[in-house]
């Protein structure tokens, strides 16, 4: 696993477009979609609405998403900002999973875009480090906290959404199983993190209260 502060591959490549930039230099635009299909790692043409790229795009909202998150936590100086660019580095290795379909692609492209079991670990270990500094939960939380907080919940939201398209594709045997055990820790730990990080700041989390009507 890779030491806090690295941002390393979790096999042998990147994603596939990363990939391809190394080959040859790539313009932004290739009009090759104008059509409503993109290519897959396999050299396969699918429709953009294929179910392998609504994980992709899920996936890619994800990571986004924790970009932003990160720049809060940049920004308050918090210790797990290294943590959340690992995570965008082993969600660009997911990427390159999901684009290479398991029951489809040949065994080097299987090899290079195998997604490990040790990414889940680490995640694990991320959770445990900082439940353990936080009071325990009587209550059931809002989203809120300050703005770290909040973003680490809507990144968790957007974890849940790429959770939910990755499903199917581990079902089909599609992508390796993982992926989508790494998608259901990783919105553990963004919960986690989104307490954590409202309990540093000292800002209160919003309680649900049921309606008195």
């Amino acid at each position: 696993m890779p030491d806090d502060g690295e941002c390393q591959s979790s096999g042998s490549s990147s994603t596939f477009e990363i990939w391809l930039i190394g080959l040859m230099k790539l313009k932004i635009y290739t009009k090759t979609g104008d059509k409503g299909k993109s290519s897959l790692f396999t050299g396969e043409r699918r429709a953009k609405d294929d179910t392998i790229f609504e994980a992709l795009g899920a996936n890619d909202e994800l990571t986004s998403a924790i970009g932003l998150a990160r720049e809060f936590c940049l920004q308050a100086g918090h210790n797990f900002v290294d943590k959340l660019e690992q995570i965008q580095c082993r969600l660009q290795d997911i990427g390159s999973n999901i684009a290479t379909p398991r029951t489809q692609a040949d065994e080097d492209k299987l090899v290079r875009t195998e997604f490990s079991s040790s990414n889940v670990q680490q995640l694990e270990l991320w959770i445990d480090e900082l439940d353990d500094q936080l009071p325990p939960l009587k209550n059931f939380i809002l989203p809120s906290g300050g703005l770290l907080s909040s973003s680490l919940h809507l990144a968790r939201s957007i974890c849940r959404r790429a959770e939910r398209r990755v499903v199917p594709l581990a079902r089909d045997s599609a992508v390796d199983p993982e992926v989508a055990r790494y998608l259901n820790r990783l919105s553990d730990f963004l919960f986690t993190a989104a307490r954590y990080s409202a309990l540093k700041e000292g800002r209160s989390e919003a309680i649900y209260k049921k309606s008195d009507s």
